[in-house]
């Protein structure tokens, strides 16, 4: 609850940054799940975040920029509205903008934590 607003603090505009970079934020977010929990070292971390809900690095910004992104559409400023409405550029343009984030691939953090999301939700079923 306190280390997020810092990490994720206006990630709209920066959860497409380099793979990397949020692979960092990603291990500062296990390790604070890992001792929240007080989890011996060989629980996995898809494990842990199943167990505390919390969405990975990479989803919880993808998410917040879809919110953003909804909120902007819909406001009645016409040059916000201008500003995030527009055509994505071709996957191999090395410019890349905010909403780019919407189209790119989970990491695999984030597939395995839909993977147990969804076995949950068929075993409660």
């Amino acid at each position: 609850m306190c280390i997020r607003p810092v990490m994720t603090y206006a990630c709209s505009s920066f959860a497409h940054a380099h793979p990397k970079t949020l692979y960092d934020l990603q291990i500062v977010q296990n390790k604070f799940c890992r001792s929240a929990l007080n989890a011996p070292w060989y629980v996995r971390n898809s494990v842990l975040h199943r167990g505390l809900e919390n969405p990975t690095i990479s989803k919880f910004m993808k998410d917040a920029s879809e919110r953003f992104f909804d909120i902007a559409n819909s406001h009645p400023n016409p040059l916000l509205v201008s500003a995030v409405s527009y055509e994505p550029p071709p996957p191999h343009h090395f410019c890349r903008r905010s909403r780019n984030v919407l189209l790119d691939l989970p990491d695999d953090l984030t597939v395995e934590m839909e993977k147990l999301v969804e076995v949950n939700k068929m075993v409660i079923d």
